[in-house]
């Protein structure tokens, strides 16, 4: 199916955010105003390279907040706590609705994860490139998924305490990468979220850890990643940067070995968990991104999870059973064990 939607068109995982109301019950969908006055520094400079302009997104609640239309537009209680979740799909597909994947992760997060009874994801913009019109590409999901903490932050009125950032897949990718922003610019109006947890987040898009008995090959029988890495959807997310942003740009692929780390990069993160599967062509990179991240915070903060016989972000699927039921006990474990520490 994935090989399929490659060679020909990517209309398979995409909607049309003006209709994410018509794609499912017990969801509320509203829409998240830009904030351009938040991009700044090397994120606007991308932003300027490929004409990426802040816009207005639709995000779409689950839960609690999703059961009625008052509900989603309620502010904030005092102690009300919420996860952000962004969805996975290789830049080039995937979307907010209870139709794609990473909706079954977001109803599971509910029923595990004790006092967090809403979901919050936004429907970014996804990148294309030739032969389509280029559009979408970096920096604008980031820039998106800014907007929508900052929703959460400044207009229903969360406290960042409350807040816990997911990301799967590709959206473990973009949920770092706004962790990391938020952390870097030091925003007073935009505190750090609780926590992050990253599912299989997909780190090196230049693959550069492929060879000889790399989980690229050793688990290319197990794994449906093939059509993402290192081919359209790289180029598509590019745009005009250069090819070699794929290796060495930081936001881009965190755990590529030709990434250069300078100490203290990956900084002043939260407590952070990531998961991964004994059985993905993207572990390799999942583990130099778990290490950056390790080495540049204190001991403690990172949290690393490897599910064997699993393959990539297991917790997305019904079908993976029963290792996604694992993956969710684990990430209610951890995430109790977060809120001990305090």
């Amino acid at each position: 199916m994935i090989a399929a939607a490659f060679q020909t068109s990517l209309n398979f995982g995409r909607v049309d955010p003006e209709k994410l109301v018509e794609t499912g019950k017990n969801i509320q969908v509203v829409w998240i105003e830009p904030t351009p006055e938040l991009i700044v520094g090397e994120i606007k400079e991308a932003a300027r390279v490929n004409n990426v302009e802040p816009a207005r997104v639709a995000g779409v609640w689950y839960g609690q907040r999703g059961s009625n239309a008052q509900a989603a537009h309620e502010k904030a209680g005092p102690e009300e706590k919420v996860m952000y979740e962004l969805h996975g799909g290789g830049w080039v597909l995937g979307n907010a609705s209870p139709k794609w994947d990473s909706a079954y992760l977001c109803e599971r997060m509910i029923q595990y994860a004790d006092e967090y009874s809403s979901v919050l994801q936004i429907e970014y913009r996804l990148s294309d490139g030739p032969p389509f019109p280029p559009k979408g590409a970096f920096p604008a999901a980031l820039i998106d998924a800014i907007a929508g903490y900052d929703y959460l932050v400044n207009v229903v009125g969360f406290k960042p305490w409350n807040i816990v950032v997911v990301g799967d897949s590709t959206g473990g990718n973009l949920a770092f990468a706004l962790v990391r922003y938020l952390a870097i610019n030091q925003f007073s109006s935009l505190p750090l979220p609780r926590a992050q947890f990253l599912l299989s987040p997909t780190a090196d898009w230049g693959r550069t850890h492929e060879g000889p008995n790399s989980a690229m090959e050793r688990n290319s029988e197990t794994d449906f990643l093939h059509w993402f890495l290192g081919g359209y959807a790289t180029r598509a997310l590019l745009g005009s940067l250069p090819e070699s942003d794929a290796y060495s740009n930081s936001w881009i692929s965190p755990g590529g070995l030709r990434m250069p780390h300078v100490k203290g990069m990956f900084a002043g993160m939260p407590p952070t968990l990531i998961m991964s599967g004994e059985l993905e062509m993207t572990l390799d990179g999942i583990t130099t991104f778990r290490d950056r991240i390790a080495t540049d915070n204190a001991p403690g903060t990172v949290t690393y999870i490897e599910l064997p016989d699993t393959t990539h972000a297991a917790m997305t699927g019904k079908w993976h059973e029963p290792q996604a039921t694992r993956g969710i006990e684990e990430f209610a474990k951890w995430l109790n064990q977060v809120h001990d520490r305090i």
